[in-house]
């Protein structure tokens, strides 16, 4: 049968292309994520954490049920990795090991964010620092695996690395003053400049360890997440203009990031998502993505079903592909596939800069 498929792949390519992808092999060989909880897909389980997903109803619409990812269903990356040709999703440090190591690993870590102390009132988590000195030890058996250094790096070279970090910095940190102190001791943009220096060190640090086509995703509007609508906003559907600020400051230094990283460092292929305007384009024409609720998650407690996360055993919302959060926090299913597949393949022209996923996985 195999025979068949190719014979036929060669002689009616156009005829039979979706067909014959279901079997190509992925357009890049691996792809290693980095991030919080919006990617998180299981390695919070088994810490001491509040910060966990590993219950119904969060994957109620996954196949394999509650993982810990913080979604009734798919994850952006989980979209993306699919996209990018990978038939099994990307697993998570925690449990990934042997060959498997090789098609990528997904270190990310809710609660998780750039500065060391972000997030330690809802206990353990991983830290960006500590996600790259992971990465470091799958390298370490990449080497093993491939023979030498040589072939790892050539290897590591192909891969696409994702990072999508900061957001907690801002909502487990900058802005929650009964825990930090940041907000008193730095303005919004020196802030910004402080996270953005932190993460040109872990991302030359991958840079270091092979890493050359790199994602940086932009972060969301925090202001605008059923928690804060809950807590900041008066009507509850007024996005909190300071945070969402403080977010575009943020933004836009990562976003000259990407164009410094590129200039100074030989064979550097990064770009930059742009998912705050992404998840704007959501809210502002929430009927063109079938969308009818922007402004609450479908399970949850309190206004603005924003005060905590799904409480365990809760029985979420029928339509939730009609809304744009699942929890007082995190995308549903239908809007991380919006996400992943214009981080992908932009839709417009402020999507992705200098160029989408999608043409970052072709250039060799």
């Amino acid at each position: 049968m195999g025979l068949h498929v190719g014979y036929y792949c060669a002689a009616a390519l156009v005829l039979v292309l979706s067909v014959c992808s279901v079997v190509a092999e992925p357009q890049v060989p691996c792809y290693f994520i980095f991030g919080d909880s919006l990617v998180d897909n299981g390695n919070n389980n088994a810490i001491a954490s509040l910060a966990r997903a590993n219950y119904f109803p969060y994957g109620i619409d996954f196949q394999y049920g509650p993982t810990g990812r913080f979604s009734n269903g798919l994850t952006t990356v989980d979209v993306i990795s699919r996209l990018l040709g990978f038939e099994d999703y990307i697993p998570p440090f925690a449990n990934a090991g042997g060959e498997q190591i090789l098609r990528g690993v997904n270190y990310a870590s809710a609660a998780a964010g750039i500065r060391e102390e972000t997030g330690r009132q809802l206990g353990a988590r991983i830290p960006f620092s500590g996600q790259v000195r992971n990465y470091q030890t799958t390298v370490r058996e990449v080497v093993e695996i491939l023979g030498d250094e040589n072939q790892a790096a050539n290897y590591l070279s192909q891969c696409i690395y994702s990072i999508g970090l900061g957001s907690n910095d801002y909502l487990n940190n900058y802005f929650m003053p009964n825990y930090y102190n940041t907000g008193s001791r730095y303005t919004t943009e020196q802030y910004a400049e402080l996270l953005i220096q932190e993460y040109t060190q872990q991302l030359r640090t991958l840079y270091e360890y092979g890493g050359r086509k790199f994602v940086l995703i932009s972060i969301g509007q925090i202001g605008c997440s059923p928690n804060e609508l809950a807590q900041n906003s008066p009507d509850g559907r007024t996005c909190v203009s300071k945070i969402n600020d403080a977010n575009r400051i943020f933004n836009r230094k990562l976003k000259a990031l990407v164009d410094e990283f590129n200039s100074q460092l030989p064979d550097s292929k990064a770009i930059y998502i742009n998912a705050y305007d992404i998840f704007q384009d959501m809210i502002d024409r929430p009927s063109a993505f079938g969308f009818s609720v922007v402004n609450a998650g479908c399970c949850g407690v309190g206004r603005n079903n924003g005060q905590i996360t799904c409480l365990p055993g809760q029985m979420p919302c029928a339509n939730r592909d009609e809304y744009l959060f699942w929890d007082a926090f995190h995308p549903t299913e239908a809007a991380n596939i919006v996400i992943g597949r214009r981080s992908y393949s932009a839709e417009t022209s402020t999507d992705a800069y200098p160029f989408d996923i999608r043409r970052l996985a072709q250039l060799r």
